[in-house]
């Protein structure tokens, strides 16, 4: 798809940083100024899982879900370059480095700045982010760059399929190098919450309806799935208000990890697509994928695993606060550096 035949972006996307740092904003002072209200938000909670977030982040991964289509695997054979260092760098990378990054720092450069325990407990926060290859938002991403939108949602589709079954274990596996006892239960659970069930319903929706329905039914949930996204930082930023005024300090210190990861993953994943020769319409969208991360899972899973207030919570909601403004850095970077790939891949 050229350019020139691309829709439009829609105020929300043009605007993405202005509205994500509203919702922030709006966040912080309601938290501040009636943190009842957020106190009973905070109670509604089942099996550890909070209703009311769960219900947020349906309504901003069901739309995507629409999209996803099991018979994706069979079009991998078309340009299996692109999809295979996706799928490394989410699942060999990415977890691990993330993992050692908040060991390295938080046991140790930081050591003596946090208290050992909560020190852990922003390295389990990283943790849950490092796993959580990004879903909905690389659709905006790979269309800020111009990127393939089909081989964009093989790629979202397959990592989608692939978290059903990995991210739990992944997780846990490395939960581990903390001192934190991991709820497996717990964690599988909201794996199937967050994910198995927003998917199933997806699939089954397209059984239902015809592509035509099914892309008109996407169109009119994108203002839901939006405000979703708005909400759910509400929430997240009203529920740490008072941890992030009183400590802003610790919020810089969980931001520096997490900025060498996001930048270091992509400079990985960059290098490796122009070492393959990738084309540029599936190189940045691939290198976008590993880059950024499925926030809504990491928070999810770190409210039902620690609590709305623990540190691995703070350390998700932080992810929040810098996701948006590192990945349009990087959309700059890439559309400046179109000319390093080739436009077409003849795989």
């Amino acid at each position: 798809m050229t350019s020139a035949s691309r829709p439009a972006l829609g105020a929300f996307e043009r605007f993405l940083s202005l509205w994500v740092a509203l919702a922030i904003g709006a966040g912080v002072l309601l938290g501040l100024a009636v943190p009842g209200a957020f106190q009973a938000i905070a109670a509604l909670e089942w099996a550890r899982v909070n209703l009311v977030v769960a219900l947020l982040i349906w309504l901003m991964i069901y739309p995507m879900m629409l999209k996803v289509r099991p018979s994706c695997l069979r079009e991998v054979r078309r340009k299996p370059k692109g999809l295979a260092l996706t799928l490394v760098v989410n699942w060999l990378v990415k977890p691990f480095t993330m993992a050692a990054l908040g060991v390295l720092f938080f046991e140790h450069v930081f050591a003596g700045l946090v208290p050992a325990e909560d020190a852990q407990q922003y390295i389990a926060g990283m943790i849950l982010l490092g796993v959580a290859p990004c879903t909905a938002m690389v659709f905006v991403w790979s269309q800020l760059t111009e990127g393939d939108a089909g081989y964009t949602l093989v790629q979202v589709s397959v990592n989608d399929l692939i978290m059903v079954i990995a991210f739990a274990p992944i997780a846990g596996l490395l939960l581990g190098v903390t001192s934190i006892v991991v709820p497996w239960d717990t964690l599988f659970f909201s794996v199937v919450i967050f994910v198995v069930i927003p998917l199933a319903a997806g699939i089954l929706t397209q059984r239902r309806c015809s592509p035509p329905q099914i892309e008109a039914l996407a169109q009119r949930l994108k203002p839901t799935s939006i405000a979703g996204l708005l909400l759910t930082v509400v929430l997240l930023f009203g529920f740490q208000a008072e941890t992030i005024v009183a400590q802003p300090a610790r919020v810089a210190l969980i931001a520096v990890p997490l900025l060498l990861q996001s930048y270091g993953i992509f400079a990985i994943s960059y290098a490796a697509a122009r070492a393959l020769r990738l084309p540029f319409e599936i190189a940045a969208p691939a290198a976008m994928i590993g880059t950024s991360n499925f926030f809504e899972l990491a928070v999810a899973v770190a409210i039902s695993l620690f609590g709305l207030a623990s540190g691995a919570a703070l350390a998700t909601v932080v992810g929040v606060l810098i996701e948006v403004p590192v990945m349009l850095s990087l959309v700059a970077f890439a559309n400046r550096t179109r000319g390093w790939f080739t436009a077409s891949d003849p795989r």
